[in-house]
């Protein structure tokens, strides 16, 4: 894993209010990441946005449960690092900006890219003990059984990649 994502992190976690470990955490993440780039070896998708919406979909969130809102701040704390942090073209930023700002809210969406950003975060729902269905997915990769089983198994049982440790510099346990 690129370890630009390890700098994004480090800026996330200073302000993040949750735990670092819990549902909607550092290996929540890594897991969107994974699946992301998974699937853009199909679909196509942007790699650096994939990248930078699984390190900051959820990096607002206020509580583990109902937030309806943390999409669209995500967005905007993405709008705060633009340029300074990350640098995307105006084009890419607004794919970054929707594709956070919509995540939860959105079905689907005509670009890929967003579409890829989606699926990667639903093919996670495994943590939390529910399974990802096809109508719920955007990309025909993601809606195949084997490309469900393989990410909600990793979900379900909680699986760390290990660029947690390694590139990220998080240590887990």
């Amino acid at each position: 894993m690129p370890a630009s994502v390890a700098h994004i992190i480090t800026i996330v976690l200073d302000s993040y209010e949750l735990s670092p470990s819990g549902i909607h955490g550092v290996a929540h993440w890594a897991r969107v990441l994974e699946n992301g780039l998974r699937l853009a070896e199909t679909t196509g998708a942007n790699i650096e946005i994939v990248k930078l919406f699984a390190v900051l979909h959820d990096s607002q969130r206020q509580n583990d449960g109902h937030d309806p809102e943390h999409g669209p701040r995500a967005a905007e704390f993405a709008r705060t690092l633009q340029n300074d942090v990350f640098h995307l073209s105006d084009h890419d930023f607004a794919l970054l900006h929707k594709s956070c700002a919509g995540h939860t809210h959105e079905r689907t969406h005509p670009n890929i890219t967003i579409q890829t950003c989606w699926d990667a975060d639903r093919l996670d729902i495994g943590r939390v003990g529910m399974q990802p269905h096809p109508s719920r997915l955007c990309t025909d990769v993601a809606k195949r059984p084997e490309t469900i089983k393989w990410a909600n198994g990793r979900g379900a049982m909680g699986y760390v990649p290990d660029f947690l440790q390694d590139v990220w510099g998080i240590e887990w346990d």
